[in-house]
């Protein structure tokens, strides 16, 4: 940046000026180089609209998507920690096309040994150390007897059907080509064992209660689901290696899950048959709490305790009783579930559009006091806040359950890690930890459950769209919440830093996970809500996008297409730099100067330039040659007349004067009350270091204590997206400006947002050093520490010595144990 350049000019000059300054001269961009146009059109990049989606974003008149009907009985084996069942599936080839094989997935074979998780993962840092926890892990994941145990797959008439597992899938192949429209049913018998979360890291698993002998299961991914089929990419065809979430078709569930009898299960859907798995007092507090204000206990925390209370030889005996709790489930993609001893079960109505949505929360004690408080709670809130953003949670039940998983999310329930420590003390993160990923994770019922997006290829359009329902849900939940994601400011480090791969990364290959596909896009769409579109405009549009895919299967270009048709705001360049590109935003003030308008007095000029000359201070050679004798001094016949004092170079001619008083007699009245405005014409240059384009948002700074915010469009960068001039009209005297005052552009630099250019201090610690021993100091060291307790090993016999002579002198004298009791005590 540059200091102001003050300069006058004539009206005639001025006039060009203003024609220069509104007409940027073209950089000659090659508007078809999608890398040096920011405004480049994204169109080419998008998928051609059809009639399946259109080029508004919406579906098409011909959309179709799949459809699978699940039936399926289950038993936990808690002795053994394994799941065995049948699952009957009813496929529905809705698409016009003709189908030989069904893909099935196995997730659970990610744990097999041999897995391409496993196989293909980088290995771990070793050196310099590594806990005993991470060394049994290791072996773990080495020895687990992991993965699908598939024993029969079958046609409705119970026969065999040819299928044929490549890792996490499975082809079935049919007897005879499926036909648009029609439906196949087929069974599945198969096992598996249950994950151990201490050791193997997944999205389900076991935990075990040493003291109480107890366990937590968190059921997911259990059950062998059809792949989906689609008209962007037919069979999903990504193997699941762990981080790419699931893409999975829409159904109807009929779920009968089998347990020991003193077990508490939470899970998708609604229970069936409470009558015969829940106590009579269980029901009648269920129907209190639909009508409750505020959770109340379903199950309490004593009776969880005595739930706890198994002999180990009840534990041990084969014969104990079980119980079968059924749960349906409709129009869902996914089922999972919990079961444990060890729950504490809280629930509430939250009052939904038309119904009555039941919030419930299972969890231990070691959960209490944080859990029966918060979680609850924050599912109610959820389901207020993303429903006015997108649609009426359409589901009876939402479920938070404490257990192995940090955060997993399935429809109608989710798992939630955080915990109190052991003495029921928490911190502030905890507590906050807590609140913010029920929110999100049961925020994830709208996206992806609801909002049926391709996980396993475009992790943003979930993650990152609800962790910016997840934001807006926590700033409505206290003043001053700590959010961790969505404020333009904390992603400038990620955004600052290298290692980046756009938003546009299949999710296997993204770098930076966390920030790339939550803090990014969430970042981004606060950006596009506050900044570019405004609140009305963009909440709109997002709710329409809601609206238009409830359980459909968006893709990333029916979210822009979406956006765009219904702002009504071209978005390319918005898209083309946040989700395409790692460019990052840094725009600075880089030139700033001063106009004003020349009156042409010709006498007003000769004071200003008279003024500005003996105003100047003397250069450095003019301070020095002041005492070096002069030629003309003496030789006096060298002056003239323009060494006299009769010359005024600052004099004004009678015919400038003339000149000047005819110019205003041509002028009218309102050529001649511009001539004599004050006004302040300032223009500044903005450079874009950056790479991605953004409004430029100024807040000018006058001598009369007060400022405005300006706000120039994106636009401005569209001839040139690298340096741009913009003209600042003011009446006042601008004292000094500054760029994205309220820092909502995620500007990664701000100490060139700044005119004229302030220092923002970096900051240093001081400490004392230390000089580290050597070889040769330690063996001192250990010498001298060896002498010292030779020594007083050496004191310390003597002394024993003299007390024995001592006791010793006669017969009459008290024995060692009567008599020398403070040594003894020493």
């Amino acid at each position: 940046m540059h200091h102001s350049l003050w300069s006058t000019l004539s009206l005639f000059a001025w006039f060009c000026l203003s024609s220069s300054v509104m007409a940027q001269p073209l950089p000659n961009p090659k508007h078809d180089d999608s890398q040096g146009d920011r405004f480049f059109q994204i169109d080419q990049w998008l998928p051609t609209p059809n009639d399946q989606r259109t080029a508004s974003g919406a579906p098409g008149p011909e959309y179709w998507q799949q459809r699978a009907d699940y039936q399926i009985l289950i038993n936990l084996d808690d002795a053994n920690q394994s799941l065995s069942g049948v699952a009957k599936i009813d496929y529905h080839n809705e698409s016009p096309h003709i189908l030989s094989y069904i893909w099935v997935q196995l997730d659970q074979n990610r744990f097999a040994p041999d897995a391409r998780s496993a196989t293909a993962s980088p290995a771990p840092s070793l050196a310099p150390r590594v806990t005993f926890d991470r060394l049994r892990s290791i072996f773990a994941r080495l020895t687990f007897d992991g993965g699908y145990k598939i024993k029969s797959v079958k046609d409705q008439q119970g026969n065999p059907l040819p299928h044929t597992i490549v890792e996490t899938m499975m082809r079935i192949d049919l007897p005879k080509p499926m036909m648009p429209g029609e439906s196949l049913s087929f069974s599945i018998d198969y096992g598996y064992n249950i994950i151990d979360s201490d050791l193997i890291s997944g999205r389900s698993g076991h935990e075990f209660f040493e003291k109480d002998g107890n366990y937590i299961y968190e059921i997911a991914q259990w059950f062998p689901r059809v792949v989906s089929y689609t008209d962007y990419t037919g069979w999903q065809n990504k193997q699941f290696v762990g981080r790419g979430e699931f893409t999975l078709e829409l159904g109807n569930y009929d779920v009968s899950i089998t347990v020991p009898d003193d077990m508490v299960v939470a899970s998708t859907g609604e229970l069936a048959n409470p009558e015969q798995v829940l106590e009579p007092q269980w029901i009648d507090r269920l129907a209190e709490a639909r009508k409750s204000k505020t959770p109340m206990f379903i199950v309490t925390p004593e009776e969880a305790l005595e739930n706890e209370k198994r002999s180990e030889s009840d534990q041990a005996n084969e014969q104990a009783g079980t119980k079968t709790w059924r749960f349906l489930a409709r129009n869902v993609r996914d089922f999972a579930f919990a079961a444990s001893r060890k729950f504490i079960w809280d629930a509430m109505g939250v009052k939904v559009g038309d119904q009555t949505v039941m919030a419930m929360s299972y969890y231990p004690n070691e959960g209490e006091p944080l859990w029966s408080q918060y979680s609850t709670e924050s599912i109610a809130h959820t389901l207020e806040v993303y429903g006015r953003y997108s649609f009426d949670y359409p589901y009876p039940v939402a479920i938070s359950v404490n257990g192995p998983v940090y955060g997993m999310e399935y429809p109608m329930i989710c798992f939630n890690g955080p915990r109190p420590e052991e003495d029921g003390t928490y911190s502030k993160a905890t507590k906050y930890a807590l609140i913010s990923v029920i929110i999100h994770e049961v925020g994830h019922n709208y996206f992806p459950m609801i909002v049926n997006s391709d996980e396993r290829q475009w992790t943003w359009m979930d993650e990152g769209l609800n962790t910016f329902l997840q934001y807006l849900s926590e700033q409505e939940w206290e003043e001053n919440y700590p959010s961790r994601r969505g404020e333009p400011e904390k992603i400038v480090p990620y955004m600052r830093g290298g290692y980046q791969r756009p938003i546009m990364t299949g999710s296997e290959e993204i770098l930076q996970f966390g920030p790339n596909a939550y803090a990014k896009p969430a970042t981004a769409l606060n950006i596009l809500r506050e900044t570019i579109l405004g609140r009305e405009l963009f909440d709109f549009a997002f709710k329409q996008y809601a609206l238009r895919w409830k359980f459909k299967r968006p893709t990333p270009s029916d979210f822009f297409r979406t956006m765009e048709d219904a702002s009504g705001i071209d978005l390319d360049w918005f898209w083309r730099g946040w989700f395409y590109s790692t460019d990052h935003v840094d725009l600075a003030i880089e030139d700033v100067k001063l106009f004003i308008v020349d009156q042409g007095d010709p006498d007003e000029a000769a004071e200003r330039n008279r003024k500005e000359r003996e105003e100047k201070d003397p250069s450095i050679s003019e301070q020095r040659n002041q005492e070096l004798p002069k030629r003309i001094d003496w030789q006096p016949g060298l002056k003239d007349f323009y060494n006299s004092p009769d010359y005024d170079e600052f004099a004004v001619e009678e015919s400038a004067r003339k000149a000047y008083q005819k110019m205003l007699e041509e002028l009218d009245d309102e050529q001649r009350s511009l001539l004599q405005r004050t006004t302040n014409f300032y223009v500044v240059k903005f450079r874009n270091h950056g790479g991605l384009v953004m409004p430029i948002i100024v807040r000018l700074h006058y001598a009369d204590s007060t400022n405005e915010i300006v706000r120039v469009p994106v636009d401005i960068w569209r001839s040139n997206g690298d340096v741009v001039e913009k003209l600042f009209v003011s009446e006042k005297e601008v004292v000094r400006m500054e760029l994205d005052p309220f820092r909502e552009t995620a500007d990664t630099e701000t100490s060139n947002n700044h005119w004229p250019p302030r220092l923002i201090p970096s900051r240093f610690k001081l400490y004392k050093s230390k000089s580290g021993d050597n070889e040769m100091r330690r063996a001192k060291k250990k010498k001298e520490a060896a002498e010292k307790k030779e020594a007083e090993e050496k004191k310390e016999s003597e002394n024993q010595a003299n007390s024995e002579e001592g006791g010793d002198s006669g017969k009459d004298s008290p024995t060692k144990a009567e008599g020398n009791q403070p040594d003894t005590a020493e």
